[in-house]
């Protein structure tokens, strides 16, 4: 059969031209408002105006950040920009312009020592990267190749190195140091939330494994809460021989792939994403091993991100967004409700449950 023509394109109204070409501006420089984010961080900016009492106005952050006076307007333009993006607010206080933190830029904020304060400026920093960068545009490329078994990803494609292993380390070490830290800082964030929102997610518990729990934290929080649940963190033997000795949290160093301590419930929180469907089966599979039946309180407690755009636009695109993240630096990806149960039962789970929708996360109970 002969090849058709291609349909006569319809050219768009001009207010549509000129929509089409302002919202291209905006979809092609968005890595533009990315790097002005980056450079405020690099800077110390949420920093500086925490310090300064929570307002500042250009000259106050000329003078804390020790910037030449000759870069005030270069400043103001970077700062328009991060106000009219939501990272920081801004109000006039006699002609003077004053700048203040939003939610946003209040988990950006270093160097503060308060519960539930996990700053973010890690994750910026890795997800804005040099490295995360080439990795997204070799994705072109990427998609061009037919490739036999496993498909690495974007990343590994890319740099030859693997996110969260050995080998990100021997690609660069500051790297590797901000995926772990920018790691710890997103898994660790809204524990506090989840012990008072889903109170009863640990009630009755005698004993618990978190998988991947780092350094414990997450886990201190849960014993604190619920002094009766004796608590334990799985992690390979590189974290574990950092982490706390305390007496509060038992620290078992493994591969849960392989094994994962026995208790009443084990916890999987923002892991499963990294890995592909067969990875996660073999995961849930040791956790499924490593519980009583559900009769005696088995369960397992999985945390992730459950994409859907029940809780808005906003919030839909910044779970698609985390999933092209996965695309690109990972064999993982976020999943649908209807995703995460298929992978439930086809680990040999008999039921799960959403226990509670929190922002882009949800809450599971799996039961064996």
């Amino acid at each position: 059969m002969a090849p058709q023509a291609p349909p006569a394109i319809k050219v768009p109204k001009d207010a549509e031209l000129l929509q089409a070409q302002a919202d291209l501006w905006r979809h092609s420089l968005y890595y533009l408002t990315s790097m002005g984010l980056r450079c405020a961080i690099k800077l110390g900016i949420p920093t500086a105006i925490h310090r300064l009492g929570g307002f500042a106005s250009l000259p106050d952050l000329i003078t804390a950040l020790s910037l030449p006076k000759s870069k005030t307007p270069f400043l103001g333009r970077l700062m328009r920009v991060l106000v009219t993006s939501g990272v920081f607010a801004s109000a006039d206080n006699n002609n003077d312009e004053l700048f203040r933190l939003t939610p946003r830029s209040s988990i950006l904020v270093d160097g503060v020592e308060a519960d539930e304060h996990y700053s973010q400026t890690s994750f910026v920093l890795a997800a804005t990267s040099r490295h995360y960068a080439e990795a997204a545009l070799g994705l072109a490329d990427w998609f061009k190749k037919d490739i036999v078994g496993p498909v690495p990803s974007p990343f590994e494609d890319v740099h030859g190195a693997t996110l969260f292993d050995e080998s990100t380390a021997a690609l660069d070490e500051e790297l590797d140091e901000l995926v772990n830290e920018g790691l710890a800082a997103h898994d660790n964030l809204g524990i506090g939330t989840i012990l008072r929102e889903c109170h009863d997610l640990f009630k009755g518990l005698d004993s618990l494994t978190d998988c991947c729990g780092g350094d414990g934290t997450t886990a201190r929080a849960i014993a604190k809460a619920h002094p009766h649940v004796k608590c334990t963190v799985l992690d390979l033997p590189k974290v574990i021989e950092k982490a706390p000795v305390d007496g509060v949290v038992n620290y078992v160093a493994g591969d849960l792939f392989h094994s994962v301590p026995h208790s009443q419930a084990v916890m999987l929180k923002l892991v499963l994403h990294h890995w592909s469907d067969d990875d996660c089966v073999k995961i849930l599979s040791q956790c499924r091993s490593a519980i009583p039946s559900r009769e005696e309180g088995g369960k397992v407690i999985i945390i992730e991100i459950v994409v859907g755009p029940s809780m808005g636009p906003i919030m839909y695109e910044a779970q698609l967004l985390m999933d092209m993240l996965m695309l690109v630096n990972t064999r993982g990806r976020q999943r649908a409700e209807k995703d995460w149960r298929e992978l439930f039962m086809k680990a040999g789970f008999s039921d799960c449950k959403i226990v509670k929708k929190m922002g882009a996360r949800g809450v599971f109970e799996v039961y064996p």
